[in-house]
């Protein structure tokens, strides 16, 4: 899909003149509204940055950045999908491609909680911040909030998550954060706490944040009680995607349940839909971009 021509010119660029990623970020075609229908269809392309590079079984799954580019595009390609989530250096390949006009370009902002770290908690915004996100002429900024209450690591993540909402809302850009309960086991690893009970009480510290909610959406796991999560907030919900399960057909089952909540609109989703099982990312999106069309037309009435 991208030619050996205009892959190497993605290095010459930044070789030659590298000016030209401004340039072009600066001459972005954005829309007018985020959303279509009051929904929003998003394709995560942000774990490289921290630190995630492999998948399941095959360690090396995202580390060949011209296939991942190619199957960003893919889903790019398809009408139903608004834009991109992205680290900075993806967001500016996909702009020098000629990618982004008329999407949504979300950049990703605290990626210094490097997958299995020992401090992965204190999770750094080494990434975009807000002023560098309207630099870029992006669109919007997401966060990620690790929340365990027996870990001190954890406040300097949501005392810089506060910060970065309050920055977003001030120059008039949403503020995508994403509420993650989290445990360690006994031997000290990082893993995602399942508890309704914590999901529920993270939601409620993200809905929160900062001087005002009036442009935050979070990003959350379509769960078993979706329905008590949904009604936590009236704040913009989005479901977030996580890697590709064994059963495609169950988590697209999760999916639609969720976003028949009337706060649902719309979906995150990263992995399992440019990496999924049987390769076909086509039709994942496709899958995935029917389940928000019909959300979209059931709330139409």
């Amino acid at each position: 899909m991208i030619s050996d021509r205009d892959y190497r010119a993605l290095t010459d660029v930044r070789v030659h003149e590298p000016g030209t990623v401004a340039d072009a970020l600066a001459a972005r075609r954005r829309r007018e509204q985020l959303t279509r229908a009051g929904m929003l269809f998003v394709v995560a392309a942000d774990h490289t940055a921290r630190g995630m590079v492999g998948l399941g079984d095959e360690p090396r799954a995202m580390a060949d950045r011209r296939s991942m580019l190619e199957r960003i595009l893919t889903a790019l390609a398809h009408p139903r999908v608004d834009g991109v989530l992205a680290s900075a250096d993806i967001i500016e390949d996909l702009v020098l491609l000629g990618a982004l006009d008329d999407r949504v370009a979300v950049g990703t902002m605290n990626r210094g909680g490097l997958a299995g770290a020992s401090w992965e908690l204190d999770d750094r915004f080494t990434a975009y911040d807000a002023d560098h996100l309207v630099a870029a002429n992006l669109d919007a900024g997401k966060m990620l909030l690790r929340l365990d209450l027996a870990d001190e690591r954890t406040l300097p993540t949501l005392d810089a998550c506060s910060d970065a909402v309050q920055a977003l809302h001030d120059h008039e850009l949403m503020a995508m954060v994403e509420p993650i309960p989290a445990r360690r086991d006994p031997s000290g690893a990082l893993f995602w706490d399942a508890d309704p009970e914590r999901l529920l009480q993270a939601v409620g510290v993200c809905a929160a944040l900062g001087g005002s909610s009036a442009r935050t959406w979070l990003k959350i796991q379509a769960t078993a009680d979706i329905a008590a999560v949904a009604a936590m907030t009236t704040q913009p919900l989005l479901l977030l995607g996580g890697a590709p399960g064994p059963d495609p057909a169950a988590t697209l089952a999760s999916w639609e349940q969720a976003l028949a909540q009337p706060t649902v609109r719309g979906l995150v989703v990263g992995r399992a839909l440019l990496y999924p099982p049987d390769g076909d990312v086509t039709g994942a999106v496709d899958r995935a971009a029917a389940l928000v069309s019909a959300a979209a037309a059931e709330a139409r009435g």
